[in-house]
């Protein structure tokens, strides 16, 4: 029976999002975009399909014995074409979840009718977990819309996805829809504590300024303030002396020519320069703390979150190089798992973001004055 009410509420919610006109026209400028964004992308992949062909065939026609032999070029993956839709979603998407969430509570406060819902035989945890799950269910449906559409034009333009571009698809919408639940979570959480839907409204927009633009920059300023003064290189030169110093003194006769190919050869024997395997090591470590700090800082932003998540799917090469200054070589392009596990704990902000606003949403409206 409760589980009938809860429901009732979602369905009336959902139902409500999706004929709605603001949402219809924020949801219809998204695809359209996204759309374009695909077309562009297809595009691309094409071209980087063309020329893979092209070089796949000339290491036919070269010998096998030749300098390029066991080199093989690195076919495209069309996981590169959902790039474009990456920026997208990070814009249009988070404002479709605002538009859905910021009035959710504080509208029923303006029109007072709160009180006259809970008359009916209907409990507040479930108002407040229906509207949750109908908002849920219209971003849901936005997602499953824009993937369809995704996957109809990949079909449009013969191209067809493997099993495992398939899954890394579903994923990728997966991830989406994580980071359109953070805004949600945001929005639903200040329209239960705000009496106004413009308030709502306004706090909403200021936590996804903040979260959104200046928390990246704030963690980059904190790594670059707590990761101490950058390694001075040292003032030797990096390389020994150069071997043809020894032919040219070769002229002012055989003492001058000995002591410095003496010198030379100590200096080879010597290996690298400590010093400077030293000043290598320190600026490792020192980037290294840089981007710790940094990467600590940015879990608090769904936008970074997504970013890296999202890129592990779409391109896991450029991910891995984005998460550390050694990145792979093109032999160690990682696989999804490998990529997946490497953003592991950016997917976990992406659920423990939205999930603390959700219960901040939950235990405010509990305990509410309704009068």
């Amino acid at each position: 029976m409760a589980l009938d009410r809860l429901l009732n509420v979602a369905r009336k919610e959902f139902s409500d999002h999706i004929t709605s006109r603001r949402f219809v026209i924020i949801l219809g400028l998204l695809l359209v975009i996204s759309a374009i964004g695909m077309h562009s992308g297809i595009g691309n992949y094409n071209d980087r399909l063309e020329s893979y062909n092209q070089q796949l065939q000339h290491m036919q026609e070269v010998a096998v014995d030749g300098p390029y032999a066991g080199w093989m070029p690195e076919k495209p993956s069309i996981m590169l074409i959902f790039n474009a839709m990456m920026a997208y979603m990070t814009t249009l998407g988070a404002v479709l979840a605002i538009a859905i969430g910021f009035d959710l509570v504080s509208k029923e406060k303006e029109t007072r009718s709160l009180k006259s819902l809970l008359s009916h035989p209907i409990y507040r945890d479930e108002i407040i977990n229906g509207k949750a799950l109908g908002g849920i269910a219209a971003l849901g449906f936005a997602m499953v819309l824009a993937l369809a559409i995704s996957l109809a034009m990949l079909l449009l333009f013969s191209i067809v996805p493997t099993l495992e571009e398939f899954v890394a698809i579903l994923l990728f919408g997966v991830i989406s829809l994580g980071f359109l639940l953070a805004y949600f979570a945001i929005a639903l959480t200040m329209s239960t504590v705000s009496r106004e839907s413009g308030n709502a409204l306004i706090y909403t927009l200021v936590i996804f300024f903040a979260v959104s633009t200046l928390l990246p920059v704030l963690g980059a300023m904190a790594g670059d303030a707590l990761a101490g003064d950058r390694p001075e290189p040292p003032q030797t030169a990096p390389m020994p002396t150069p071997v043809g110093r020894t032919v040219a003194g070769t002229a002012s006769g055989g003492s001058f020519t000995s002591s410095v190919s003496q010198s030379v050869v100590h200096r080879v024997s010597e290996g690298p320069d400590p010093e400077w395997q030293q000043y290598e090591e320190d600026m490792k470590a020192y980037i290294e703390k840089r981007l710790l700090i940094n990467d600590v800082s940015n879990l608090l932003s769904p936008q970074m979150n997504y970013y890296k998540a999202a890129m592990a799917v779409t391109n896991p090469r450029l991910a891995a190089m984005v998460s550390s200054p050694y990145g792979p070589t093109p032999e160690e392009t990682p696989g999804l798992a490998e990529a997946l596990s490497q953003v592991w704990m950016n997917i976990a902000a992406l659920i423990v973001f939205p999930s603390v606003f959700f219960a901040a949403a939950y235990i405010k409206f509990m305990r509410m004055d309704i009068r």
